[in-house]
């Protein structure tokens, strides 16, 4: 699914928070409203009712009444509203209006009034009920007073006040987005002109954006960008560096095969010929050798950016396996070539083709260093949380200041005395790497040769004992 837009991501946080204010506004409005129109209009009635009972009068022993015009032309709008009104004595006697008027859910006191809504001849009515006391005759009590008005008018007030505030707030509304998409164009301008300058960089330019021209909150992005620019930049090169080594070292041997071909063909000697194919045969095993070797070197790679598939896997059976393959060529130089390892099995998490070609890599680099007669030993322990491979030659051995070098491509130390391509432990770091383990150079206690060790985290409940080189059963090929 595709995301939206920084800007429209924006402009959501910041309109979202806005309308469910105006949305609360527009409602407590709405209420507001509708009690500004309840006050205007329990006022009208108050001042009709009060208008009335001041005509209130006691003449020859009765109560007159007199409905003055003033009372009822107080509610005169267009909406039409109809008026009722209801005058009764103390007594309960009606004295002028309507007798079916509703009366009120309580009696008000003297010169009190009660308020209340009822449905009168099938209208809804807001209805006034006033005490209006009649002085200088208090036998006589206090005159309820009712004056009722339908409904229009009330409601077309409160609509008209909700309506006229609504328009308001959707003006200040729609301005305000007006405002925020102005601001947010001018706040992004500077992440535009970062992405056209970007946009504008030629096909393979690696130099670094600069972050003069950027906002204090980009310089973090600028930065990061700049930095994978300077690793893409370190692994072109290191790409670069790797195919033009590459072409070299397969450019050299075909060139040799392609000599010693023309050589046989040229000449009509048996002996010859056959001395040319074996140089062939052994050139083609050095280029098989090599190239498989550049693959495994860029399955390798690939593993420490993209992880293959691993699985937990029994150390000493993978090494197991190796042995048994190169022990040809141990006897072929008359090296004895042993394992040592405890008998339980010992299990680490790396993929399973990647770990043989490690060890395989490591005992062939030992074979091939090491004079003939001479010795290779391979080991597994355990030491605390990690577990330990290693393999030690009696050979020439490494000096420390070129140990690290050792681990570049196609370099050799000892480049007279071996046919390796010097690609063996550029391989077993990069394999290493992508198991999370460790390598690492150290030379014997006793006497010339060296010893790589890989380091390997251990599996959490592989319950690999602890190694003691008393309990060690070693098996020589």
């Amino acid at each position: 699914m595709r995301s939206s837009s920084l800007r429209t991501q924006l402009l959501l946080w910041l309109l979202v928070p806005l309308v469910l204010f105006v949305g609360v506004n527009i409602w407590v409005t709405y209420h507001n409203a509708i009690e500004m129109a309840t006050v205007v209009h329990d006022r009208m009635l108050l001042g009709s009712a009060r208008i009335i009972g001041e005509q209130i009068h006691y003449e020859d022993d009765t109560l007159q009444v007199v409905i003055p015009p003033a009372a009822l032309e107080l509610f005169q709008s267009d909406s039409h509203d109809r008026v009722y009104y209801r005058v009764v004595a103390a007594n309960g006697k009606l004295l002028a209006g309507q007798p079916d008027l509703p009366g009120p859910p309580h009696m008000p006191r003297n010169e009190e009034s009660v308020y209340f809504n009822a449905s009168f001849r099938d209208d809804p009515v807001r209805i006034v009920a006033f005490s209006q006391p009649v002085f200088g005759v208090p036998a006589q009590g206090s005159v309820l007073i009712e004056v009722a008005q339908t409904q229009h008018s009330y409601k077309t007030l409160s609509d008209r006040m909700w309506e006229h505030t609504v328009q308001q707030q959707l003006a200040i509304l729609v301005l305000v987005v007006l405002l925020l998409l102005l601001g947010l164009r001018h706040g992004l301008a500077p992440m535009m002109r970062l992405r056209d300058r970007v946009r504008r960089r030629k096909p393979g330019a690696l130099e670094a954006l600069d972050t003069a021209p950027v906002p204090t909150e980009l310089a973090p992005l600028v930065h990061a960008i700049n930095d994978y620019v300077q690793r893409l930049d370190d692994h072109m090169s290191a790409h670069g560096r790797f195919i033009a080594n590459a072409s070299h070292q397969l450019r050299t041997p075909l060139t040799l095969l392609n000599t010693q071909v023309n050589y046989g063909l040229r000449s009509n000697d048996i002996g010859a010929k056959d001395a040319a194919l074996r140089a062939i045969n052994n050139g083609v095993q050095h280029g098989i050798r090599l190239v498989n070797q550049l693959l495994t070197l860029s399955n390798a790679e690939t593993g420490v950016g993209h992880p293959l598939r691993q699985a937990d896997v029994n150390l000493v059976e993978a090494v197991q396996r190796v042995l048994e393959e190169l022990a040809t060529l141990a006897q072929a130089k008359k090296i004895d070539l042993g394992f040592e390892f405890a008998g339980a099995p010992v299990t680490v998490h790396a993929t399973p083709s990647m770990l043989e070609e490690l060890v395989a890599n490591l005992v062939d680099n030992a074979l091939r260093y090491t004079p003939a007669g001479g010795r290779v030993t391979v080991a597994v322990t355990t030491a605390g949380q990690a577990t330990l491979l290693h393999v030690e030659d009696n050979g020439p051995g490494i000096p420390e200041e070129e140990r690290e070098r050792v681990f570049e491509r196609f370099y050799r130390l000892h480049e007279e005395r071996s046919d390796g391509s010097g690609l063996g432990l550029a391989i077993v770091r990069e394999i290493a790497l992508a198991s999370r383990a460790a390598v690492a150079l150290s030379s014997p206690a006793t006497g010339s040769g060296l010893i790589v060790t890989v380091s390997f985290p251990s599996v959490p409940g592989a319950g690999t004992p602890a190694l003691q080189p008393a309990a060690f059963s070693g098996k020589a090929y």
